[in-house]
């Protein structure tokens, strides 16, 4: 895991590489993640994936979130192969960090629209792409929620 510091530094521009951002909470990771991980590290050379931190995610979700610790979800993050880099963010949205780091591509899933993407006109105004990939249907957090919850 890098520090939004080591991660500026190693990930910023210049570079000479394509480099490929995501976010999110990933608070219960199932193979739907890991499909858009894959279809987002195949846009670039490298992925970063910058995740909310336990205070973001309790701001955003509620206060019996996160069901992980910032640091086991970003440990288990840097586990996947498709993943060069694991960062974690404070704020509600990493619009700052993209801002600083300037992705080549930014990428959320396809649940959500470019008006509703922190940073995407920081990035496209840099020269930057924004891609929506596709979701693994029937595979959601909120869906691995309800099943746990109904038994």
């Amino acid at each position: 895991m890098l520090t939004r510091e080591a991660a500026v530094e190693r990930f910023g521009r210049p570079r000479d590489f394509r480099l490929v951002f995501t976010n999110g909470v990933f608070d219960l990771l199932h193979r739907g993640h890991v499909a858009s991980f894959a279809a987002a590290r195949a846009l670039g050379d490298c992925l970063i994936v910058a995740v909310n931190s336990d205070e973001s995610t309790r701001r955003l979700k509620g206060e019996s979130r996160p069901y992980q610790s910032q640091a086991d979800r970003a440990g288990v993050l840097a586990s996947i192969r498709y993943v060069d880099a694991v960062t974690i963010f404070d704020e509600d949205t990493p619009e700052d960090l993209i801002k600083a780091l300037l992705p080549d591509v930014l990428v959320k899933g396809a649940d959500y629209t470019e008006e509703q993407i922190a940073g995407a006109p920081a990035v496209r105004e840099a020269g930057g792409e924004v891609a929506l990939v596709k979701l693994a249907p029937g595979l959601s957090s909120s869906e691995l929620v309800r099943r746990i919850r109904e038994g």
